[in-house]
């Protein structure tokens, strides 16, 4: 951290936290998309996917995704589950 003013090195610690913070929001939301797509059978993918979708809806909320993308996310899982046998 090579900044020189106060409020130039409390910048980049807000920083490192809020980029940890998302960086755990992100990954957990990847290992839920690739835990549903995981699923061998239709009962274990409609268990999961009202967790799968909340955490959708919160990554939105968040902006961490566009909510657009979080409604054709939410769309496109609920499709596959129902397709499985």
């Amino acid at each position: 951290m090579a900044k020189r003013t106060a409020s130039a090195q409390k910048h980049a610690r807000k920083s490192a936290r809020r980029r940890e913070f998302h960086r755990e929001k992100r990954q957990a939301l990847k290992s839920a998309l690739k835990n549903l797509a995981a699923a061998k059978s239709k009962e274990e993918a409609l268990k999961l996917l009202p967790e799968v979708q909340s955490l959708v809806d919160k990554s939105a909320r968040r902006r961490m995704i566009h909510r657009k993308t979080a409604g054709r996310l939410k769309s496109r899982l609920a499709r596959e589950a129902a397709d499985l046998k």
